[in-house]
């Protein structure tokens, strides 16, 4: 399909099956109403239900719809990754298969990418209707210092409903579980406009949520990585050159201090003194850190290839 004012709406699912016909119907009725060209990716992220048979039973009726479906189950991020590759409109729309992000939103979500000129447009669940204490509190937490490190003032990064300028998705790369910050990465890929609306947000109508525990603890580290990697991973040795500069310097003059004392004031034995293994340490450690900066630089420079999926079946209406 031409990327000309077309909607690309990418749907990450993993056992979905009942609430993907009714989500599809939604869909069409909506962008029906609107009149609005569109085509639907449907990414199935290694089911175990029978969601891909539904995807392909909507493929059949429906020449807008289309499908991936991984040999295994990869992640949301891996979804939207290939989600982003496989998109053709000009504006990409990123949804949740469970019901709760609502189609109603998209006419709006687009037109401001096309009409005000947002890169990225991320919703704001403003009323939730997740478990307050295993979603809602901890989101808060996660949202104030993502605000904090990324200097984004959203109130919701992890939001699955999200518009985006076809640019944007081409040239931003999503793996691990990183798709709960990017807005940030895109920002760090030099798309600073970045708008936010307030979206419905729908009651859990089938199945059970899909996140862990372990979110927590996964957040906090992808937010610290994307950080990292956002001011120094084109340049790794200007943080741990840096760093390791400085502490062998600190233990270069722990040592030099040592060896005036023995040389110019007879202070004996100073190769007992604590002093003395702290600046042997901090030399080793300094020198560690220069040996992985450099190390790291010749990584960034021969990268290979993140994000290889083993997919099963890709359905195209193209």
């Amino acid at each position: 399909m031409s990327q000309e004012k077309c909607i690309s709406i990418i749907i990450p699912l993993f056992n979905e099956e009942e609430s993907l016909i009714p989500l599809h119907e939604w869909i069409q009725k909506v962008m029906g109403e609107h009149s609005l060209a569109y085509e639907i990716w449907f990414i199935d992220d290694g089911s175990t239900d029978n969601s891909w048979q539904v995807v392909e039973e909507i493929i059949a009726k429906d020449a807008h719809t289309n499908g991936v479906k991984f040999l295994r189950n990869y992640g949301k991020s891996a979804a939207l990754n290939v989600g982003f590759e496989k998109a053709n409109g000009d504006v990409v729309i990123t949804m949740d298969a469970d019901l709760q992000d609502s189609p109603e939103e998209i006419p709006e979500l687009a037109s401001m990418i096309r009409q005000d000129g947002y890169d990225l447009v991320s919703g704001w669940k403003k009323k939730r209707y997740d478990p307050k204490l295993s979603k809602n509190i901890p989101s808060k937490v996660y949202n104030w210092a993502a605000r904090k490190i990324s200097g984004i003032n959203l109130h919701d990064f992890n939001c699955g409903l999200k518009s985006y300028k076809q640019a944007v998705v081409k040239n931003i790369e999503v793996y691990g579980e990183m798709h709960r910050y990017i807005p940030f990465i895109a920002k760090n890929a030099g798309f600073s406009n970045i708008g936010e609306k307030v979206v419905t947000h729908q009651p859990r109508k089938y199945g059970v949520t899909k996140f862990g525990y372990e979110r927590f603890i996964n957040g906090a580290l992808d937010l610290l990585s994307i950080s990292f990697i956002g001011r120094f991973g084109k340049r790794p040795m200007h943080f741990f050159g840096a760093i390791g500069f400085l502490v062998t310097t600190i233990g270069i003059g722990i040592l030099t201090y040592l060896a005036i004392s023995k040389l110019f004031f007879q202070i004996a034995n100073i190769d007992d003194r604590p002093l003395f293994f702290l600046g042997m340490l901090l030399v080793i450690v300094g020198i560690q850190l220069f040996i992985a900066g450099f190390l790291a630089e010749l990584i960034t420079r021969n990268s290979s290839e993140r994000n290889n999926y083993k997919i099963e079946k890709t359905l195209s209406q193209r």
